[in-house]
């Protein structure tokens, strides 16, 4: 039997990218093995989000080399996309795909096995239609992620997406619905709606549905517990889809809403469609409509022409909307980009200064929210077992990982626990009931 590994970096995104392209060399006849072991076929499918992503997938193809210098290697996704010369010019590199017609993948490698490299990139801003792949599943996981939206037409001055996943599509609502079926037979009891600019779905098709349709026209599901948003543009968040978030219980209250920055100078060089007054009343909104609402952000460090002052408006505008976890990371010019030719770079020391008191304040943030659930009793979906074998691990529905001692009957179900500690990185407890009807938020 022929054998394929795959590693995939990145969003969520491109794991469901990933495991499509995985079950379709499945339907082949090929088994899957880790990245580490000896493969026919190592497929790489990689992030260009920043520097650091287009580095890790050079080392990548390097390490498939060397596992099996007969191998083919595959290199998929927003790297090659972007950069197809450059990933093509890499020593090892059999197959270049970009991020469209990857339903060809299989027939590309075993092409490149016996024709030599093959480099299948075009033009991503001439694709208009979704790429219908389906999953068979995420290895070892009760969560699966949902493709539902594909591209990004924002052009925010610093981000390379746009140009490596092109024009907005969506998927047909009857689609989403049928994967979703398919998801919870095969075991999944949460669903995690994705996409690269997940509040435009709908807007490239005749009949212009909403997220919030989409919600509601998944929510009777049987099988499936939990409906979770992944990340969202806060322009997007509109009082349709608070009102549907909060009508429907199966959905989770939590909310990734990127913010960037707190300085309304650094968000109009970024092209950022809010302001943070803008932002403050969005969170307001949200809170008035779900009062347990998990609010999650992104925020960036070192924009070019980033002043203290900007870095301290920042500071304090996280701090006074009260996130529950922070996502923090540099600035990364990407070529191409407005961004990467503006003046006033930030000094990398200052950069990574600004790095380490940004997530400093996370920690702390993420800490008084967890702090806020002991002596409390939360939901649990229950998704993997501790080192130990004794400790369970799962989240809250507004997304706080939770570690709790139990049996391994638990596992892939809803779990009471009370909370009796906490720390930056989640809370832990004791278990205190099993599936309860409503499957997210606060039980008492």
């Amino acid at each position: 039997m022929r054998r394929v590994a795959f590693h995939t970096l990145g969003c969520k995104v491109n794991q469901y990218d990933g495991e499509a392209m995985l079950a379709l060399f499945r339907r082949r006849g090929y088994q899957a093995v880790d990245f580490d072991e000896a493969a026919d076929v190592y497929v790489i499918n990689t992030c260009t989000v920043t520097h650091e992503g287009d580095r890790k997938s050079r080392q990548l193809i390097r390490r498939a080399r060397r596992r099996n210098p007969e191998a083919v290697v595959v290199v998929a996704g927003c790297y090659p996309q972007t950069a197809p010369g450059e990933v093509a010019g890499i020593p090892g590199v059999d197959v270049v795909l970009g991020n469209h017609d990857r339903g060809r993948v299989v027939d590309l490698a075993e092409e490149a096995r016996f024709a030599g490299p093959v480099n299948a990139v075009d033009d991503i801003f001439r694709v208009r239609e979704f790429e219908e792949l389906a999953i068979e599943g995420f290895e070892g996981r009760t969560r699966a992620a949902h493709k539902i939206q594909e591209g990004c037409q924002e052009f925010c001055t610093y981000c390379v997406i746009p140009y490596a996943r092109g024009r907005v599509r969506s998927r047909r609502p009857e689609n989403v619905r049928s994967e979703v079926e398919r998801l919870a037979g095969a075991g999944f009891r949460e669903v995690v709606l994705t996409g690269i600019h997940l509040g435009a779905y709908g807007r490239d098709l005749p009949e212009k549905p909403c997220l919030a349709d989409v919600l509601r026209l998944i929510h009777d599901v049987p099988g499936i517990a939990r409906i979770r948003i992944s990340s969202l543009e806060p322009m997007d968040l509109d009082e349709g889809l608070l009102e549907a978030m909060a009508a429907l219980p199966k959905v989770c209250h939590h909310l990734h809403l990127p913010l960037q920055s707190g300085s309304d100078a650094v968000l109009a060089r970024m092209r950022r469609r809010y302001t943070a007054a803008g932002f403050r009343e969005l969170a307001a909104r949200a809170r008035a409509a779900m009062p347990d609402l998990g609010l999650t952000t992104d925020v960036m460090a070192g924009f070019p022409g980033e002043t203290e002052d900007d870095h301290a408006r920042t500071l304090a505008f996280l701090e006074e909307i009260g996130f529950s976890r922070l996502h923090v990371f540099p600035f990364s010019p990407r070529s191409g980009t407005p961004a990467a030719r503006f003046p006033d770079a930030v000094p990398a020391p200052v950069k990574e200064r600004r790095v380490r008191e940004l997530i400093a304040l996370g920690d702390r943030l993420a800490l008084a929210a967890h702090r806020r659930l002991v002596g409390r009793t939360v939901r649990v979906l229950v998704e993997e077992d501790g080192a130990a074998g004794s400790w369970l691990e799962g989240y809250t529905g507004d997304y706080v990982r939770v570690r709790f001692r139990g049996g391994g009957e638990l596992m892939n179900r809803v779990a009471l626990v009370r909370v009796l500690s906490a720390d930056a990185g989640g809370v832990a407890g004791e278990p205190a009931g099993v599936d309860k009807p409503a499957p997210c938020g606060i039980e008492m």
